[in-house]
């Protein structure tokens, strides 16, 4: 199926003086194509538009973030095990339409995603390795790993809470960003359409000094699905 979620964010208790707010959007299509038989090309991007208060202190500003494109050739078969896997590459693309938004570079490197669903239950997780190979060299270079494992239980009721993390290990400032994320979504219909809404908090484990966010923040997302 392909689905186009938007998903709605919102930090706070953000850089040195701990005013600083985000609030952003990520509009996140996924798109399998069928290569042939055996094999599908799974196309993923997350575009984020952003609105910052107070970061840097005393700075407003708002727009499109970097954007993040990846691709993960997968097996239209389950493994034995009844696992689903894909693995390609990911590409961060310098996008940002103002310096504080984005990194100033363009990175590119491996992503890999694997899950199961039995009884329920869904298991799995998603990574990927960015090195930066092109862009503004008065900026930071970038070498970070991503990891988003999750768990969710589904109820008949198509009803499912899910727990995740999306951390973030950045070997240049050797610093982790690592948000909990506790969620609940429910599937519905609107005439002939399927569609999600998702409601969820989460809770800043860890986040570099001085500069990640506090505390609690929240999520709503929103998707459309469309069966193939």
């Amino acid at each position: 199926m392909i689905s186009v979620p938007f998903q709605f964010n919102y930090d706070k208790d953000i850089g040195p003086t701990e005013e600083g707010q985000s609030t952003y959007v990520n509009i996140q299509p996924v798109i399998p194509i069928s290569l042939n038989d055996d094999w599908n090309v799974i196309s993923r991007t997350i575009l984020p538009v952003k609105w910052l208060e107070d970061i840097p202190p005393g700075n407003d500003e708002d727009g499109i973030v970097d954007v993040t494109q990846s691709a993960f050739f997968s097996p239209k078969a389950l493994t034995a095990d009844g696992w689903t896997w894909g693995v390609g590459p990911a590409l961060l693309l310098d996008t940002a339409t103002d310096r504080v938004l984005g990194s100033g570079k363009w990175a590119a490197g491996p992503t890999a995603v694997a899950l199961k669903q039995a009884n329920g239950w869904t298991v799995g997780g998603l990574t990927n390795q960015l090195w930066s190979y092109a862009g503004n060299g008065d900026r930071p270079d970038i070498n970070a790993t991503f990891l988003q494992p999750f768990i969710g239980y589904t109820l008949p009721t198509y009803t499912t809470f899910l727990i995740s993390t999306e951390s973030t290990y950045n070997w240049e400032a050797n610093e982790w960003s690592v948000p909990v994320n506790f969620q609940v979504s429910q599937v519905f219909m609107i005439g002939n359409q399927p569609m999600q809404i998702q409601l969820g908090a989460r809770y800043w484990a860890d986040t570099p000094d001085d500069a990640g966010p506090e505390g609690w923040g929240w999520r709503l997302a929103y998707t459309l699905v469309f069966p193939k």
